[in-house]
């Protein structure tokens, strides 16, 4: 007998549906699969036997073939489990219907039959409701995930003998089992920790992180060991808005295909911050894989992405940071298709100002030869260095200052800032001020008389490239912004000069 379920085949972020036909025939007893299935899908076949078996139904030594159509897709994961394990009950004759055309079904299997949570099953019911499904079986820690598409009929099951109550009577068990409406809108609690009110002094850094907050500009901190800067670099995520919906849904989307949404999360709610350790590779930087993965800037989509001690990650895995800071996605192309990642993430860096970290400190003098220095400083490549808006100096406070300095302002005073300027921009053009290009970017960077003909003499001896000249005129426009300004000054012009670090 012949059976047909339906569930998708996840792709970068993106989902497609896959027909999961099975026969069961008479023959010699073997389980063979068809349909470009990788190794993960094609060891299914000893799971879904033991889950049957110990679900407490027989399954009769058959001859059973599984195809999995299209056959130009490469299905990969254990999500495909559920489906042909129910493909070969209905071919069997343990489930009334043997053609399930509405309903996508999605999970993966254990051995005692019960369902495990799944990746992508946000991407995997965007797809269903796209292509008018009027329903999704699926594990049950993923119900709230699922629940952010409106308009799909939600079968949450924890075992296999569930997922067959399921399909042989879908009324009777939504009826039963529909998800609760408290579970369709609970938030996940991921508020960012610490207050700029830990932060004592540094009164220029974190002038800094709040007009790259505010325009979405990439920042790099110089300083000392023990300055401040990863302390600051932390409480960046905590001065930005909250996701607007469609930003949640998006990085929701990247971190349930790579796996890190917690079960019960229904949408990121706090941007996302991200800060890889410096022998991270730059395959898990960027994202790839045999089966394209998202990588750490991914991850950090609508976020910040923080690299502490920045000379110290491999060379490769920086000059790669190239094209996504400039394109905000990131392309990655195998022989069957090319798979996009978002990757719109605003970048913090840190590093020392040489190998030993003491370089111009007032105090504690610097071991390294000027040749070192500059080694030190050469792991960043110029077209990365352009790339990065504002470059700020941390020098170490005086132990008096640490003692009895007065706290700093906190992060709920700076948010008010942020978010009014980013509101600002979002009215104006619908993008922040550090995507703005072309013809929009000089229709918004006027500049006054007196801010025009200093930027004259800078361009002369900053030697300014053409992307710097364009940073500059937004990191302006941001400043301009922050104080409410329609055009900019000489003194907005200047303070941007003064972050420009060429």
């Amino acid at each position: 007998m012949l059976a047909c379920m339906r569930t998708a085949a996840v792709f970068g972020i993106e989902a497609c549906t896959v027909q999961v036909e099975v026969d069961v025939t008479v023959g010699l007893p073997s389980f063979t699969m068809v349909g470009l299935p990788d190794i993960s899908v094609r060891e299914s076949r000893d799971r879904v036997r033991s889950a049957i078996r110990n679900s407490g139904y027989e399954l009769k030594p058959r001859k059973i073939t599984v195809n999995l159509a299209p056959a130009d897709i490469r299905k990969a994961g254990s999500s495909f489990d559920l489906p042909i394990a129910l493909g070969v009950l209905a071919a069997s004759g343990l489930i009334k219907r043997r053609d399930v055309a509405e309903i996508l079904l999605v999970g993966e299997l254990s051995l005692d039959g019960a369902i495990q949570t799944a990746r992508g099953v946000l991407p995997i019911a965007a797809a269903a409701r796209r292509e008018r499904y009027s329903g999704l079986l699926l594990p049950s820690p993923n119900t709230a995930e699922a629940a952010v598409v409106e308009g799909l009929s939600l079968f949450p099951v924890r075992s296999l003998a569930e997922a067959v109550e399921a399909l042989n009577d879908p009324e009777a068990y939504l009826a039963v089992n529909r998800p609760a409406p408290a579970e369709r809108q609970r938030p996940v609690d991921d508020a960012p920790d610490g207050d700029f009110a830990d932060v004592r002094g540094q009164a220029l850094a974190r002038r800094a992180l709040e007009i790259a907050a505010a325009g979405g500009h990439n920042t790099l901190m110089i300083g000392a060991p023990g300055a401040g800067k990863t302390m600051m670099a932390r409480r960046v995520a905590g001065i930005l808005p909250e996701l607007t919906f469609d930003e949640a849904l998006e990085a929701t989307a990247i971190h349930s295909v790579a796996g890190l949404l917690p079960p019960g999360t229904r949408l990121l709610s706090a941007r996302p911050f991200r800060a890889p350790h410096h022998t991270i590779s730059e395959v898990a930087l960027v994202g790839g894989g045999q089966h394209p993965r998202p990588g750490e800037i991914s991850l950090a989509h609508h976020g910040v992405l923080f690299l502490d001690e920045m000379p110290e990650f491999n060379r490769r895995a920086l000059e790669v940071l190239r094209q996504p800071l400039e394109e905000g996605c990131v392309r990655i192309a195998r022989a069957a298709r090319t798979a996009v990642f978002p990757a719109r993430f605003m970048l913090i860096g840190a590093m020392n100002p040489c190998p030993c970290g003491y370089a111009g400190d007032r105090h504690r003098p610097c071991r390294c030869s000027p040749l070192q220095v500059a080694r030190y400083a050469g792991r960043l490549s110029g077209p990365l260095r352009d790339r990065i808006d504002l470059t700020v100096p941390v020098t170490a406070l005086p132990a008096r200052d640490l003692q009895d300095g007065a706290e700093g302002e906190s992060s709920a005073s700076i948010r008010q800032r942020v978010v009014s300027t980013r509101e600002r921009q979002l009215q104006r053009d619908g993008v922040l001020n550090a995507r703005l290009t072309g013809r929009r970017l000089r229709a918004r960077a006027r500049l006054q008389n007196d801010a025009r003909a200093l930027l004259g003499r800078a361009l002369t001896r900053l030697a300014l490239s053409a992307r710097g000249y364009d940073r500059v005129l937004r990191v302006s426009r941001t400043i301009a912004d922050l104080d409410g300004a329609e055009e900019i000054s000489a003194e907005h012009l200047g303070e941007a000069l003064q972050f420009r670090g060429d």
